[in-house]
């Protein structure tokens, strides 16, 4: 079953009763950011096993230190946002495994030519997957080929950055967008103007699902392949979400076709979103929901780790 995400853009009270997230809103017809059946009632019931990431995105939310448990307990992702509503804050439980000493054992033991070889797989992955991107949008990928074709161990030729450099170049080409876009001479920085914001939404939503799929697989999220940073919780999400952010930038290009450049983001443009790990990817030749495809990246890195496999499952751009 594909676990839901929960957005919460109102002030509103939110407490468990029965292992239900009992929902409270004062101003319940006008978030229109809330399913359907939200709306029906001012007090609504969620079961907490159902859920898999949260959203906080109102100061005048309060939410019981009972159902912060119950979520951990279930290794729900909660994400608080800041005063620009954009992701601030993650929170993942510190069990989410019952045989995590062994693994993160098998995580710490992980020899060096391991790990490079494991990132060569995540940066060529992550190129043909913008290759595979730019080919639906139209635009020549014929630069990325002998790329992602002649990734070194540990990428030693820093195909990945090189990749990058050409990729965010040409991402809002005219050939695909047309000449009123508004996105010309684009440069992405996490700090840049629009739409950069856009895809930090996304990004921080996919990281967060790839942070509980790396709890969940009994691995710590701190210690990385690449990524190593004293002050980055999460570098081992932000090795593994790699090869998926091209599926992140499929839905921002998306959005922006549709409705264009704003410098905010409207309702429109985070329920799109926030459907990101509910979208469709292939994997292993199947169709999946991101967020179980980010679930068995993660217990691929493990049998990695454990000496059963020497290739982690990441997703096809298709």
């Amino acid at each position: 079953m594909i676990k839901r995400t929960l957005y919460f853009g109102n002030p509103a009270y939110l407490s468990l009763t029965n292992a239900q997230l009992v929902l409270r809103l004062p101003e319940v017809e006008k978030n229109d950011l809330l399913p359907n059946e939200f709306k029906k009632d001012a007090t609504v019931s969620i079961p907490v096993e159902d859920i898999g990431i949260v959203v906080l995105d109102n100061k005048q939310i309060t939410i019981t230190q009972a159902l912060i448990e119950a979520l951990l307990e279930n290794n729900v992702a909660l994400i608080t946002c800041d005063s620009t509503h954009h992701p601030t804050g993650l929170m993942l439980p510190l069990s989410g495994n019952t045989i995590q000493t062994e693994r993160f054992r098998a995580q710490l033991d992980a020899t060096e030519p391991l790990k490079k070889q494991l990132w060569a797989q995540t940066v060529a992955q992550k190129i043909k997957n913008q290759s595979a991107h730019f080919k639906e949008l139209e635009i020549d990928n014929g630069y990325f080929i002998p790329l992602y074709r002649n990734v070194k161990s540990g990428d030693t030729d820093n195909c990945e950055a090189t990749a990058a450099a050409h990729y965010w170049a040409n991402i809002f080409s005219p050939l695909s967008f047309g000449e009123g876009l508004g996105v010309r001479h684009f440069k992405r920085f996490r700090e840049g103007p629009p739409p950069n914001h856009y895809f930090n939404y996304g990004y921080s939503l996919l990281r967060a699902t790839m942070a509980r799929s790396i709890v969940g697989a009994g691995l710590l999220p701190t210690f990385g392949i690449f990524h190593r940073n004293r002050y980055n919780a999460y570098c081992l999400a932000d090795d593994l979400m790699e090869p998926y952010r091209p599926f992140v930038d499929k839905v921002v290009c998306t959005i922006i076709k549709e409705f264009g450049v704003n410098e905010d983001l409207p309702k429109e443009v985070k329920q799109l979103l926030l459907q990101i790990p509910a979208m469709d990817v292939m994997i292993d030749e199947m169709s999946s929901p991101l967020m179980n495809a980010t679930q068995r990246t993660a217990v691929s890195l493990v049998k990695c780790y454990e000496g059963e496999q020497r290739k982690l499952l990441y997703p096809e751009f298709v």
